[in-house]
């Protein structure tokens, strides 16, 4: 497929565009995990002080969205969906490198994320993107294990000097 030109912005509640993203992504997670074993952030969640969530479009369309969770020793990716029809035309790339470009401004060289077992697609974007397996993180390490058993826990290094 081709790529596309891709704006990701910031937003700061939740809109009509962002409860279909993230409805759709609920939905696509519910196909294949248990409540307990799905960890996004409730929409209010989304909008705290510490998280910064992205929108991206496409000739003014919401094809996609991303968040970034920022904490004292590293940052996290929550919520990075992806319309099927924009998949593999540089949109969860764009969504990425805005996450990346947040936890670098807030000074922060790890970056983690946890996805599940299902989600083969989303694995091998990241592993391409330079995420290397790692352990559980908290929350998720003070879980039941049933809760994390179909997660796959995530991580990469930052460089600071190279935005």
């Amino acid at each position: 497929m081709a790529r596309v030109a891709v704006d990701v912005e910031r937003v700061l509640k939740a809109t009509n565009e962002v409860r279909a993203l993230i409805g759709a992504l609920d939905r696509e997670l519910a196909a294949n995990y248990t409540p307990e074993q799905q960890h996004g952030l409730s929409l209010d969640a989304i909008f705290q002080p510490d998280i910064r969530f992205f929108v991206a479009r496409v000739e003014g369309a919401a094809v996609g969205c991303g968040a970034v969770a920022l904490f004292s020793d590293f940052a996290e990716i929550k919520r990075m969906y992806v319309r099927d029809v924009s998949r593999g035309r540089g949109v969860a790339d764009a969504v990425m490198a805005r996450l990346t470009a947040e936890a670098l401004a807030a000074g922060l060289t790890l970056l983690r994320l946890e996805t599940g077992t299902e989600q083969a697609a989303a694995i091998r974007f990241y592993q391409r993107c330079g995420f290397q397996p790692c352990e559980s993180f908290e929350p998720y390490s003070s879980m039941p294990p049933q809760a994390i058993a179909t997660s796959v826990f995530l991580e990469k290094r930052l460089d600071l000097r190279r935005p």
